[in-house]
């Protein structure tokens, strides 16, 4: 399953269903992650990473190529690790266009709408691991 496959499938969810355990198997065995929010406080990291952030009002996390989040220096430096070096931001941006919440990111990715009732609540993100190398 591509990244627009999972994608499609999870668009128009509603808010509090977003996912089964299936999909979240489905994502973990295609190398997948998909970024979505949670209350006013929390990006939610499913699949291939597996994490909870909290991000009250926005805010970003940053990934290395290894997939696993990273606290940058800010600039490349001798005791940063080479995934430090070559990680990637993925920002949680707060009440725009209409939805509490708004994912960002140079990662190549696929988008997917939540919804709460019959408003939008959050622009969710599908990514592949296989991106954070390049």
């Amino acid at each position: 399953m591509t990244a627009q496959q999972l994608a499609d499938r999870l668009n128009g969810r509603q808010y509090g269903a977003e996912m089964t355990i299936g999909e979240r198997a489905v994502a973990i065995a295609n190398g997948l992650v998909v970024v979505y929010g949670y209350s006013d406080d929390n990006m939610e990291l499913a699949g291939a990473i597996e994490e909870e952030v909290p991000c009250y009002e926005g805010g970003s996390i940053y990934i290395g190529a290894d997939g696993k989040l990273v606290e940058p220096c800010g600039e490349p430096c001798a005791h940063c690790s080479i995934e430090q070096q070559m990680e990637h931001e993925v920002e949680a941006v707060w009440d725009r266009e209409g939805y509490s919440w708004i994912y960002e990111t140079n990662i190549p990715h696929a988008t997917f709408d939540i919804l709460e009732g019959a408003e939008k609540y959050c622009r969710g993100i599908v990514f592949s691991i296989k991106d954070l190398g390049k």
